[in-house]
């Protein structure tokens, strides 16, 4: 039996914007091949976690580490301190992030915005990177799309790509940033789909949503959060559908309306 390895660490993560704690002593880990959904009401914090992970925002304490290595740790003040550039950049090369408004460049065709990345920053071989583009391209049902500018997409279309875009990187861990919620209730079905069939390939995601019954078809761990704490953590059947905490229970409650 295949023992599966820690991709992310997070120990006693703490943020603050202007003396306001929006988050507060974080810790949790994910395993290769687990689906880890963050649910949550506006302002729980969990956009904020997903933004301090993938170092989009910087920490004021705590630990993250990926594969085993630091992006950040504590300094004997319990100050965060992150990793050289040198690594740093490396250890970003372990995850891709998938954000909720697409992020594609509008002067680039869908080609070249998967491939950039991979060839003129990473530096890897034009022809393996086509080649995987191509190939994640029919994946997504976008294959005739490849000369297409982002206006000439729908949302749905647009979503697509970016997921395309952050799997030429080949992550060994994809991050979410609630990828439906600039979307119309038919295009979301485009995108859970794609997402279920990571899944299902055994891909390591993290996701913020506020899908939650997607989050309890497609995951194998939950995150509840409120007011910038991890409320909850466990399986969907623990979390969403017998929550021991009364805050759980008053979202759910309310959002499934």
């Amino acid at each position: 039996m295949k023992i599966m390895s820690t991709l992310l660490e997070i120990k006693n993560l703490k943020k603050e914007f202007e003396d306001v704690k929006v988050l507060e002593d974080i810790s949790f880990s994910v395993k290769e091949g687990d689906v880890v959904s963050i649910l949550g009401p506006s302002g729980s914090g969990k956009i904020t976690l997903l933004r301090c992970a993938t170092m989009l925002e910087k920490i004021d304490s705590g630990e993250i580490i990926y594969l085993g290595e630091h992006a950040v740790l504590n300094d004997s003040n319990g100050n965060a301190v992150y990793a050289k550039k040198k690594d740093l950049k490396r250890i970003q090369g372990y995850f891709g992030l998938v954000f909720q408004n697409f992020n594609l460049f509008p002067h680039y065709n869908v080609m070249k915005n998967i491939m950039d990345a991979p060839v003129n920053i990473h530096k890897r071989d034009f022809d393996e990177v086509e080649a995987r583009c191509d190939a994640l391209l029919e994946k997504m049902g976008l294959s005739d799309k490849k000369h297409a500018y982002p206006y000439q997409l729908s949302g749905g279309q647009k979503q697509r790509v970016a997921i395309a875009r952050a799997l030429c990187m080949n992550p060994k861990i994809l991050f979410f940033d609630e990828p439906t919620s600039a979307l119309d209730p038919e295009l979301t079905g485009e995108i859970l789909k794609v997402i279920r069939e990571l899944a299902d390939e055994k891909m390591t995601m993290v996701i913020v949503t506020h899908e939650i019954n997607f989050a309890r078809e497609v995951s194998n761990r939950v995150i509840f959060m409120e007011n910038g704490v991890i409320v909850e953590d466990g399986t969907p059947q623990e979390v969403i559908d017998n929550p021991k905490n009364e805050r759980t229970r008053e979202f759910l409650c309310k959002f499934e309306k």
